[in-house]
């Protein structure tokens, strides 16, 4: 079962550009290149769900952990 969500509640590439502290050519290099979180297209406009750009961030990997490594 799908919830319906509100155009407003919906983000822009700049609100995640400001969310990621990344550049709006980045956000555009990751939706070319299928690299970003899920976005919608929306006749010409592009938005994102905040559910599915916190479940991108999430499963990006993390600096500084140390991987078992056989020696």
């Amino acid at each position: 079962m799908e919830t319906a969500i509100a155009f407003e509640d919906l983000l822009n590439e700049h609100d995640v550009a400001r969310l990621t502290k990344m550049s709006v050519a980045s956000v555009r290099r990751w939706r070319l290149f299928g690299k970003g979180p899920k976005f919608l297209k929306l006749n010409s406009a592009v938005r994102y769900r905040s559910e599915d750009l916190q479940a991108w961030l999430a499963s990006r990997p993390s600096g500084g952990e140390q991987l078992d490594a056989k020696r």
